[in-house]
């Protein structure tokens, strides 16, 4: 009985991906709104130029504006979703046919991954391209994909740790990221497909077991967390992408922030909203938070404030911002519907927005994805763009 009020709960309390509720009435930015217009043009232009150097077995990476080299990955990337899913955000904005054929075909490519049970991004890789692809044409043929996706990350939880594994290492070690927040999404959506409550409970162990740990007493988060897989103990607490192992790295924090904001989307459970509200505090009072909301890309990184920005943690911050400011008081709600609109109106500006025809038809410039291993530095990335538009459609949607 419990499982399944818990499954009805859901099923009421879940909403389209891309849309936001707007329970206060905020006065909407109009000059934001003509820009959104003109970027998802704008943006559909670059992706076809993407797509015309895109090899026809492959998923685009990234771009160096200074060698005008492309880097690509096969589908297993973790990225690989990300093409498909921000030209389905596009066609579902401007019907372009040529869109949703291009993210057709590279689906088609992707949907081998169903079965890869070695990832834990499989709802970054599958939820943010099928579950599009279904949103939009509802298939049986999709649903299948995405509820063997669900299997197959599924397969990665540990009842002893409580959540879901990230990266394969050593024997007794069990890492988990906090970017695989991220993919509970999938897990809540394979309950509410096909009635299999163990999909719900998997997301919300995880959750709770990276609320649990995974913070620290200001609310910023550690990026890894190492468990024995045995005994289900915190072994170490570090950071990999940011500066050091005590500090906030912002893409980090933005994948939290989404993170906590979806589970309590769909679970209604209060403790995850109260968890996405201390962590967006955290972000927005933070003092090295610049006045144009495009964090660094460490809160904590040296050189501030020359220290590189990144356009990825921005970009996420803001569609997630947008989504919490459905469910949060008056106060709240305007900050961040407010953030969000600075990010997205810097965003689009020339030092952010590419240039029509350049940066091999990215979107957005200046993202960063590994600096401590040097590579994607101060570069365009296929999740910058992704989170970017997707940021645009919420809160274009929120005042209809």
């Amino acid at each position: 009985m419990k499982i399944a009020i818990c499954i009805f709960l859901v099923c009421c309390f879940s909403f389209i991906k891309n849309s936001a509720q707007n329970p206060h009435q905020h006065k909407p930015d109009k000059n934001l709104l003509k820009i959104i217009d003109q970027n998802m043009m704008d943006a559909a232009a670059q992706y076809k130029v993407l797509m015309k150097n895109l090899p026809a077995d492959q998923f685009p990476k990234t771009y160096s504006p200074t060698t005008g080299q492309y880097e690509f990955s096969n589908s297993d990337w973790w990225c690989s979703g990300f093409y498909p899913g921000t030209l389905l955000y596009l066609y579902q904005q401007l019907k372009d046919t040529v869109l949703y054929n291009e993210a057709v075909r590279v689906l088609d490519l992707l949907k081998k991954e169903q079965f890869n049970t070695s990832t834990h991004d499989l709802g970054f890789m599958m939820y943010c391209s099928f579950g599009l692809a279904n949103d939009i044409h509802p298939s049986l043929v999709y649903k299948e994909i995405l509820l063997n996706s669900a299997r197959s990350l599924s397969t990665r939880f540990n009842p002893m740790a409580g959540c879901i594994k990230s990266w394969d290492v050593k024997p007794n070690e069990f890492l988990v990221i906090i970017d695989n927040m991220m993919n509970l999404e999938l897990l809540f959506w394979a309950t509410k497909a096909s009635g299999d409550s163990s999909f719900y409970k998997i997301a919300v162990a995880h959750a709770n077991t990276t609320m649990k740990n995974h913070f620290r007493a200001d609310n910023s988060s550690y990026h890894v967390l190492n468990y024995n897989d045995s005994t289900g103990l915190v072994q170490q607490k570090r950071t990999a992408q940011g500066f050091a192992d005590e500090s906030a790295w912002a893409r980090g924090q933005a994948w939290g922030l989404y993170g906590f904001t979806e589970t309590y989307r769909e679970t209604k459970d209060k403790r995850y909203l109260d968890q996405a509200t201390k962590i967006a505090a955290f972000i927005l009072s933070h003092p090295n938070l610049p006045a144009d909301k495009i964090a660094y890309w460490d809160f904590n990184a040296p050189g501030i404030p020359d220290a590189l920005r990144d356009a990825s943690a921005a970009a996420i911050m803001a569609s997630a911002l947008i989504e919490l400011g459905g469910y949060v008081n008056k106060k709240l709600s305007a900050q961040y519907f407010n953030t969000a609109a600075t990010i997205l109106t810097n965003l689009s500006a020339s030092k952010y927005k590419t240039a029509p025809g350049s940066n091999g038809g990215f979107i957005l410039q200046h993202g960063v994805g590994h600096l401590p291993n040097k590579t994607e530095v101060d570069v365009p990335l296929t999740y910058a763009d992704y989170y970017f538009v997707e940021a645009l459609i919420r809160y274009k949607n929120a005042f209809k």
